[in-house]
Order: C-alpha cells, then sequence, then structure tokens
C-alpha cells in the first residue's frame, strides 16, 4: 500500500497543473435520494478529465533518459489527452493507439497536444496490446493507463480535495474501467478516514471488475458492449487489483440505457457535459442504500462529441415519455388530420414531426398512414393521448416498443 507521503509527492507535483475542481452540491439529487449529494466536477478538469493526473505524475517520475526515448500510450481518449498534453510539456514525443471507434472529439483533441495518433482495434485490450507491441519495437516507454502504481497515485490525489471540501463525507462513488481511478482513490481514502465507503460503478457490458473479484482473481470477460466507451475494459490491472480487492468495499452495475436519464437530468439540473464514463456514479446513486448520508459522486471526464450529445438526448427523451412516435391508419380523405391535430391539441401534446404514407395499401381510397411524433409530459401523458385516439376509431401503434404503454 501507498504512504501518505507518497501520495504528498503526486499533490506537489500536480497543484500548478490541475484546475480547481470544487464540490457541487445537487439539490436535485439530493431530495430524489434522501441523501446529501455532492458532485467532483472532474470534466471540467483541463484535458477534461480526471485523467491528467495519473498520466502527468507518471510521467514527473521518469528520468530524462527515458523522455527522450519516447512515450507511447492506450487509450479510449482521456488517458490519452493527459499522456499527449503532459509529454508536450516535458518536451516527449507521444503516440497514442486508440480503438477505432474512439469519438472524434477524443482523437482530434489529443492531436491538439502535438501526439501522434494510431487507430487500431475494436476496444481498448486491442489497442493496449498494439502499444505495447510499438513500445518493444521503438524503445518507447510504456504509459499504462490504469495498471501502474504511479498512475493510480496520481489519480488517488482526488480523495485529498473530496475530503478537504466535505470532511463528513460518507461515501464516494468512482466510475470503474480497468481500476486505476478506484483503486487510488480507495487507497487514500481509506488512510485519511478508514469510515469513508468507497463504491466502484461498472456498465453490465463491462463488468471485468466485479467479475473478478467474485472469482478473487484478474479475470477477463468474453465481450465489451457498452456506450461507456471511456470505460469498455475486458480485463483489469493485474498490479492494482489488489488494491481494488482490499480497499474497495463494493460495485455497483448499471445498464447503459441509465446513462441516458444521467445525461439528461445533469444537463437539465446541473448545465454540465458529462460522458458516459463520467455518468456512472450519477446513475448508481439510487441503488445507494442509504439516507441522511455525505455522498460525492466523481463526475471523471467531459469529453463527448456532439453526434453522442444528440443521441442521448433523443433516447433520454423517448425513454422518460417525453418524445413519443405513434402510427395511424386513417381514411385518405380530407378532414382526418385535422382531427388527429386536434385530438392531440386537446390533450396538451405537441406535434413536432407529421410523416403521410399514402402507398401503406393498395386502395388508397380505404386507408393511408400518418405517423405522428410528438412532445409530452411523460409516460401517463402519451398513454393518454393514445387512449383518445383508440377511442375515436384511429387504432394507434406506439413505434417504439415499450411495455408501459401496453
Amino acid at each position: 500500500m501507498n504512504s501518505l507521503n507518497d501520495f504528498k509527492k503526486a499533490r506537489e507535483v500536480l497543484q500548478n497543473v490541475l484546475l480547481d475542481t470544487n464540490l457541487i452540491y445537487s439539490k436535485s439529487f439530493s431530495e430524489s435520494t434522501g441523501n446529501r449529494v455532492y458532485f467532483k466536477p472532474e470534466n471540467m478538469q483541463i484535458t477534461g478529465s480526471f485523467k491528467i493526473r495519473g498520466s502527468y505524475y507518471k510521467i514527473s517520475t521518469l528520468s530524462k533518459e527515458q523522455k527522450k526515448k519516447g512515450l507511447v500510450t492506450s487509450s479510449a481518449g482521456n488517458h490519452a489527452q493527459g499522456v499527449a498534453y503532459g509529454a508536450q510539456q516535458a518536451g516527449a514525443k507521444a503516440t497514442i493507439v486508440m480503438p477505432t471507434i474512439t469519438p472524434l472529439v477524443k482523437i482530434n483533441n489529443t492531436k491538439k497536444y502535438g501526439a501522434e495518433v494510431v487507430l487500431h482495434g475494436n476496444y481498448y485490450d486491442e489497442a493496449c496490446q498494439h502499444a505495447m507491441e510499438l513500445a518493444e519495437k521503438e524503445g518507447y516507454i510504456f504509459i499504462h493507463p490504469f495498471d501502474d502504481l504511479d498512475v493510480a497515485t496520481g489519480q488517488g490525489t482526488i480523495a485529498y480535495e473530496i475530503l478537504k471540501d466535505l470532511p463528513e463525507t460518507d461515501i464516494i462513488l468512482v466510475p470503474v474501467g480497468g481500476g486505476g481511478l478506484v483503486s487510488g482513490i480507495a487507497m487514500l481514502a481509506k488512510l485519511l478516514n478508514p469510515n469513508v465507503k468507497v463504491i466502484g460503478v461498472e456498465p453490465k457490458g463491462a463488468a471485468c471488475i466485479s467479475e473478478s473479484m467474485k472469482k478473487g482473481k484478474v479475470t477477463s470477460i468474453n465481450k465489451v458492449e457498452t456506450i461507456a466507451d471511456g470505460v469498455a475494459v475486458q480485463t483489469p490491472g493485474s498490479v492494482i487489483f489488489p488494491y481494488i480487492e482490499k480497499y474497495v468495499d463494493d460495485i455497483i452495475l448499471i445498464d447503459d440505457w441509465e446513462l441516458t436519464d444521467a445525461f439528461l437530468d445533469i444537463m437539465e439540473n446541473h448545465k454540465m457535459v458529462v460522458e458516459n464514463a463520467g455518468l456512472l456514479s450519477v446513475a448508481a446513486l439510487k441503488y445507494i442504500k442509504a439516507e441522511d448520508k455525505n455522498i460525492v459522486s466523481i463526475l471523471s471526464g467531459g469529453n463527448m462529441d456532439v453526434i453522442t450529445m444528440s443521441s442521448l438526448v433523443q433516447h433520454g427523451l423517448i425513454n422518460r415519455g417525453r418524445i413519443a412516435t405513434v402510427s395511424l391508419h386513417l381514411p385518405d380523405r380530407p378532414g382526418e388530420l385535422v382531427r388527429v391535430a386536434e385530438i392531440i391539441s386537446q390533450q396538451r401534446g405537441n406535434i413536432i414531426k407529421l410523416e403521410h404514407n399514402q402507398f401503406v395499401n393498395i386502395n388508397r381510397n380505404t386507408e393511408v398512414e400518418l405517423r405522428v411524433t410528438l412532445e409530452a409530459f411523460g409516460h401517463n401523458h402519451v398513454k393518454s393521448m393514445v387512449e383518445l385516439l383508440a377511442k375515436e376509431g384511429f387504432n394507434p401503434i406506439l413505434c417504439m416498443p415499450n411495455a408501459i404503454y401496453q
């Protein structure tokens, strides 16, 4: 286990590099959970995530000779930017291997810091293997994104700041990928206050840490499938896994659809952009079986491309019943469209899109299909409009399958 002096050294190196990310109290989440909820907004950190902490500190420990050889790493994006920034400050060459599915914003931001970007593999583990091959071939120094004690020490400095801002912290929720962040925070948090609970949060589609903890050893999962690209890891770190086993109190698993809800909540209530991986600790709040506790959720990053944001907003609104599409079959004669519009208007629904298909039936005089996309106040509101349309004989069918409307 690291000593307090190890973390103190990392803190001293980083203090003139990091931006202040003071805790933000969340009135809305506090009211909905019965606890006092705070966010640690590392999405506002330099390079857009907490990763600058571990990568910059690791590079600071290298000798001049090591830096001259050049650095290489693999990353889904945030560690890439941290290494690129740290290498730029140290005057070292950096080569970053990123999965081919990495969002464009993360690729471009990494290049802006002067690094060479190589796209390889469909997910992190394939990119990591290629980066290690480059290190062996070219003599580069490999900077592991999580399975490195120096990196974990840098990440763990977050715990200093949390407990400085909120000494009475009871629970810290930490997004989990390979385990570098949660191991560093858990180590330091327990050193500072053994009573603080540190809980990791993983996506169900990339639950390598929870699987490893079940089996008591580092275990690779067969498949990685999650929208949280920043934590899409197949195998946790073997160096840091013993620290996770010893100091992390629990792991919570989250479905991808829960991240879309969390995205909307953070956008609407706190006016912040948080990437999918960083939303894990927000989605986990409802699973904490406690009341009247001080809970800190770490928003680990905010590097998200606009296309992904648009998709999350759309899916989130659909999940909440604030947007719905209804298919209606109606006679092809004047006045039918007006009838539909009046029914929806009477229920205070708002039509945002109409698709009129006259070729749904060979006999156009029989019926045509009308698809109505509308805004609503929620699932019950959608249901009331569908029921009224059915009562008027339009046989409405919701276009997206959702049992709540059955």
